[in-house]
């Protein structure tokens, strides 16, 4: 029985139609639990759409826990204590978490913190299991980690050696140092909001050096995502490809027996 749940609620590419259905109907059900988020009052219909949402969302999740050790692997009870602590298992206990938080009354005192009901945000993330294109990214990225995680470096380093030149340079336009690093956020991501700008000769140039690098440093993730993505997309289509030739083998090889076998009846 359990395994027949597993094979429904676990995303593969070889899905049977009732994993299909499910996967379906979990990214409507996500999509719909953010309805209450765009209305800032709160009405009976809202309430009972979160209710609905959080309530499928606690079934799911108890599911996965119970299919466990056929996900993770492993015997006895280590791979249902493990769940719990996996990346997209925190996920979704945070995302269910607002939902009992604003249900359950002994959870009253909970109500007031914000950052628990932003945890509602959480749910997209759930999108990337359900989503074949999303998880193609989400292997990207996690391919992709340590030169993402370099350029990132680079550009938090050159946003807060380039913002403590500006404050330095413009002490009339910068009050303060964060002033400065919005500043250098803002250039170097080449948006340009215009609320804080230099004036000085020795700021402009800044400005521009900022602006140029910007350019550059902002290019460099889409540049190896992109490259990622058309990499993993070249793998799923080889493994299809090498998939259908050893079931076409497997095919042929099966009609070769079958005709020998009724050349051997023919002859006896």
């Amino acid at each position: 029985m359990r395994e027949k749940i597993f094979n429904i609620i676990e995303p593969r590419s070889a899905a049977s139609k009732g994993a299909n259905i499910y996967d379906l109907f979990m990214v409507v059900v996500i999509v719909f639990s953010f309805v209450p988020l765009v209305y800032r009052e709160t009405t009976m219909t809202l309430r009972i759409i979160e209710g609905v949402a959080g309530g499928i969302f606690i079934v799911d999740y108890i599911l996965r826990w119970i299919t466990a050790d056929l996900k993770l692997g492993g015997k006895g009870i280590k791979p249902f204590l493990r769940y719990p602590f996996t990346p997209m298992a925190i996920v979704d206990l945070l995302s269910i978490l607002p939902i009992v938080v604003a249900i359950h009354p002994a959870f009253k005192a909970f109500r007031a913190m914000r950052l628990v009901q932003a945890l509602r945000f959480l749910r997209i993330v759930r999108l990337f299991r359900y989503s074949k294109n999303m998880a193609i990214i989400g292997n990207v990225l996690k391919k992709n980690a340590g030169t993402l995680l370099m350029i990132l470096l680079l550009a938090v380093g050159y946003i807060l050696l380039s913002s403590i030149v500006i404050f330095q340079v413009e002490t009339e336009t910068f009050k303060n140092y964060f002033d400065a690093v919005y500043w250098s956020t803002v250039s170097l991501t080449t948006i340009g909001y215009g609320d804080y700008y230099p004036v000085t000769d020795i700021g402009k140039f800044i400005t521009i050096i900022s602006s140029i690098i910007g350019v550059a440093v902002v290019a460099l993730p889409a540049g190896v995502i992109t490259a990622g993505y058309m990499n993993e997309n070249k793998s799923d289509l080889d493994e299809k490809i090498r998939n259908a030739v050893e079931r076409a083998q497997k095919d042929l090889e099966a009609a070769g027996l079958e005709e020998k076998d009724k050349d051997t009846k023919a002859e006896g």
